[in-house]
């Protein structure tokens, strides 16, 4: 019933217009997104590279439905490379392969994507495919493992979400091609058929996974707010013997930054996902949608940051 009723409203144009022209729906959408332009996003990465953190720039928008659309996503992603260099700014990209016209035709995503990898690989950069719902989990690995890897081995990754029950097996292929892996636990909302219903599931096959990438992967990034699985990757590699800068935690802009730096301050490496964008607003509401929890999750560590005096 609650997803429902994201999803009813990130559709209605007079919330939208009424949300994106509010300053109270502003400021909480300013807490998890970039603002709205480029020009925003830039100086909170700057401000990210300040405290030792590096970043990722996520332009959001995805399902384009015209090949218009696709290439002028495309274009902006060019920009953004671009920019980032100028800048000197320590960030990659995100990128969704919907927003590149995946839905549109295979062929013009893969080539429009060559276009975003030739820019990256110009500038010794590197582009993140990230994963969505679990209905372009193989589409996307195929266009990754048969399209994309081969002639960028050092410039593209892939998202692998440990919801999923097929993750473990696609952890080893990736550790066997050698390529960069972020593990994260999936938002979206899926059914049992596919994906672990309970969170505990979830957890535990996050942490096989993440053993396995720590061990045998290529600078894999450990995408999670969990104090316990971060404790846990923090023993395994000590035991192991493994060196802090052979991976990355990743986390959420402006999701535990208390943590965030205190990662740093540690000696551990830190990237920071900074979504932007005019779509702020259906962002918000899908994302809720997708995992409802996420309100509570949300104000939690909205809450656990303010008590332990992050800010």
């Amino acid at each position: 019933m609650l997803r429902q009723a994201f999803l009813f409203l990130s559709n209605q144009q007079q919330l939208y217009n009424f949300a994106t022209h509010n300053s109270l729906a502003k400021k909480f959408a300013s807490r998890f997104v970039a603002g709205e332009t480029l020009e925003t996003a830039l100086p909170a990465v700057a401000a990210l590279n300040a405290k030792g953190i590096t970043a990722s720039l996520d332009l959001l928008g995805e399902s384009v439905s015209t090949e218009a659309e696709a290439r002028r996503t495309g274009q902006e992603y060019m920009e953004m490379l671009d920019r980032i260099h100028e800048r000197r700014l320590d960030a990659n990209v995100s990128v969704k392969l919907t927003a590149m016209g995946l839905d549109v035709s295979e062929d013009l995503c893969v080539n429009i994507m060559q276009g975003i990898l030739d820019r990256a690989r110009d500038y010794g950069t590197f582009v993140r495919l990230d994963m969505e719902g679990s209905p372009y989990t193989e589409r996307t690995l195929r266009i990754f493992e048969d399209r994309l890897y081969p002639s960028y081995t050092q410039n593209v990754g892939i998202v692998l979400q440990s919801y999923l029950y097929r993750t473990q097996a696609d952890t080893e292929r990736a550790n066997e091609s050698k390529c960069r892996v972020r593990l994260c636990k999936g938002a979206y909302q899926e059914p049992a058929t596919v994906a672990y219903p309970e969170k505990a599931d979830v957890d535990a096959n996050y942490v096989r996974c993440m053993h396995a990438l720590l061990k045998s992967g290529n600078y894999p990034g450990l995408a999670t707010h969990d104090e316990a699985i971060i404790a846990e990757a923090k023993r395994f590699v000590r035991e192991n013997h493994i060196k802090s800068d052979r991976f990355e935690f990743q986390m959420l802009y402006g999701v535990r930054r208390d943590l965030q730096e205190r990662l740093v301050r540690e000696g551990y490496r830190m990237r920071v996902y900074v979504p932007f964008g005019t779509q702020w607003y259906p962002y918000l509401m899908r994302r809720l949608a997708e995992r409802p929890a996420n309100v509570a999750f949300m104000a939690v560590n909205v809450m656990r940051e303010m008590v332990s005096g992050g800010r």
